[in-house]
């Protein structure tokens, strides 16, 4: 299947190169929109009724934000994608595919086709900040930094043992000092403006290395 590939700004998806970023034509029956301004370069297409699919690369923010929204009914042939990244690590092999209501199951079938014969495993989710993995992840990794704040074991500790009880290849604090705990602030406290949950309000030490960076 021939694809297009639209750059727009920095991508969090595909920082490097991937064969497909590298294996798109100047035209073809889907658009893959890349990088941080992805939202922008949606709205310069005009109809996007010409393509089976139109794929907008996301941050943490809804499709929705990008294509509209009306009642509960909106959904076409444009779905929101995002390859899951934690903070600085590269890239994993997930790509989180985001449709609306009624977005049409050609498109779906479409979109997961053309990543998965890239070698990229896709979860399709619902129109929703911050989609699957962090929301499920996020709310773990901020009760790991206020147990650690309130004394109950040391960081060490803590990761070892859900290292060992768990089977986790590594404990949460560790995780998140090589990834980038200033990350983990920035993609809390946009699900927090967003939903409103203590869960996910930035832990103290997360906001302490936000402002730390911010220096």
């Amino acid at each position: 299947m021939k694809y297009q590939i639209i750059r727009a700004g920095f991508s969090r998806s595909f920082p490097e190169d991937h064969p497909l970023t590298a294996g798109g034509q100047d035209s073809g029956e889907i658009v893959v929109i890349v990088g941080a301004d992805a939202g922008d370069a949606f709205r310069k297409l005009g109809e996007t009724g010409r393509w089976a699919a139109v794929l907008i690369e996301l941050g943490t923010e809804c499709l929705g934000a990008h294509t509209g929204e009306a009642r509960g009914e909106e959904g076409s042939n444009v779905l929101g994608y995002t390859r899951f990244q934690l903070g600085d690590a590269a890239p994993s092999g997930l790509v989180e595919l985001v449709r609306q209501p009624r977005t049409t199951q050609a498109a779906i079938d479409a979109a997961r086709a053309l990543f998965e014969q890239h070698g990229l495993k896709v979860a399709v989710c619902g129109d929703f900040a911050g989609r699957i993995v962090d929301r499920l992840v996020r709310p773990y990794y901020n009760a790991a930094l206020r147990r650690l704040d309130e004394g109950l074991a040391t960081a060490g500790d803590m990761d070892t043992t859900l290292k060992l009880g768990l089977g986790y290849p590594e404990g949460p604090i560790e995780l998140l000092e090589r990834t980038g705990v200033a990350h983990h602030y920035d993609v809390t406290q946009a699900l927090f403006e967003a939903y409103g949950e203590a869960a996910y309000a930035p832990a103290r030490r997360a906001r302490v290395a936000k402002q730390r960076v911010g220096k």
